[in-house]
């Protein structure tokens, strides 16, 4: 899917992701020291707002204008741009480089995250959580389609060179008309070499 397509999404209903941020974002970075952080494919931003009201100065990039106008004016601390995440170039460092759900073909999601690798600040932090490979089979909605889906081992490959916090599978419960299910998501987090300290 385009911009365009996404534009037509965003604008179809009144939000497309929930006001809150995504379980495992909220769960595995409170607590920890703000900074400064890029949310790559933010779409209307509910990460970056949670983050932001932890005290983080967040840059939100989205290729979708719709969606971008939503996220803007919600909170301080964030600066939206519309952007396409294969093409932007930051200036700057940052200590935490967040891709949420951003579901490419596989030399696509390559490129996006061996760059971000090099966006980080010493002892700065990549976080990924995707839907994974065995979504299809034995988790909840998501994407159809194996090619866009994530491989832990793959991603693992990509950020050598990286100190590896957390790698694997995780279940995020998702309610449905049904009663509640769960999803299966790749969740990668590692973190730059810091900066050796001085005597």
């Amino acid at each position: 899917m385009g911009p365009t397509d996404w534009n037509e999404r965003y604008e179809s209903v009144d939000r497309v992701w929930s006001i809150g941020p995504n379980l495992y974002v909220e769960d595995r970075l409170r607590g920890n020291s703000p900074g400064r952080g890029v949310d790559l494919a933010a779409g209307e931003g509910r990460n970056s707002v949670w983050l932001a009201e932890q005290g983080w100065s967040m840059t939100a990039i989205d290729f979708s204008e719709v969606a971008v106008a939503k996220g803007i004016g919600q909170g301080s601390g964030i600066e939206f741009v519309v952007a396409d995440v294969l093409d932007w170039e930051p200036t700057g460092e940052f200590d935490l480089v967040l891709i949420a759900y951003l579901q490419l073909r596989e030399t696509e999601f390559e490129k996006v995250v061996r760059r971000s690798v090099e966006w980080l600040s010493p002892g700065g932090e990549i976080f990924l959580v995707g839907h994974h490979t065995s979504n299809i089979e034995r988790g909840w909605g998501g994407p159809q389609f194996l090619e866009v889906l994530w491989d832990v081992e793959r991603i693992v490959d990509w950020i050598d060179g990286l100190t590896v916090v957390e790698a694997g599978v995780v279940r995020r419960p998702v309610e449905t008309d049904d009663g509640p299910r769960f999803a299966r998501d790749a969740l990668v987090r590692a973190q730059a070499v810091p900066t050796a300290p001085t005597s």
